[in-house]
């Protein structure tokens, strides 16, 4: 089992940033434990951090992400206003766990728009780093379901 992890715009700079709501672990950290954590459930994953919706469009358009079983996606702000990043991932058909750091309900200028909304299996938020390892936990027992 193949499972994409995206992680969208200022997810660079975890570890750097707003410790207090995302704590002090670092993407590279994180990626690490959701490595193990995979080798556990017997899936390999490809991680891909980009600032800029084009280039997870474009990631998300390659003909080795196609051969992907699952994708995992932190899409930070992407998940208010990128209808294109969307598209990209209905054309890819494949199940889409959505996960935060935060409680993206209670934070952010425009809580009413959540592009993944119809489109995603399921949603993890605020549990810090640990959004990110019970959202691969859930999609994979997903696409096992499947």
């Amino acid at each position: 089992m193949k499972i994409l992890m995206i992680n969208g715009p200022n997810l660079n700079m975890l570890g750097k940033r707003d410790p207090q709501k995302y704590g002090t672990v670092t993407l590279m950290e994180i990626n690490k434990k959701l490595k193990k954590l995979a080798e556990e459930l017997n899936c390999q994953m490809e991680f891909f951090q980009s600032n800029h919706e084009g280039a997870i469009i474009d990631f998300l358009q390659k003909e080795s992400s196609q051969e992907a079983d699952g994708v995992l996606v932190n899409p930070g702000a992407l998940i208010r206003y990128a209808f294109c990043f969307r598209q990209a991932l209905v054309d890819l058909n494949k199940p889409v766990m959505e996960i935060h750091m935060s409680n993206i309900n209670k934070t952010g200028v425009n809580k009413k728009v959540n592009v993944l909304e119809d489109i995603r299996v399921g949603q993890v938020t605020g549990l810090k780093e640990e959004s990110y390892l019970e959202g691969l936990k859930q999609l994979v027992n997903f696409i096992k379901k499947i």
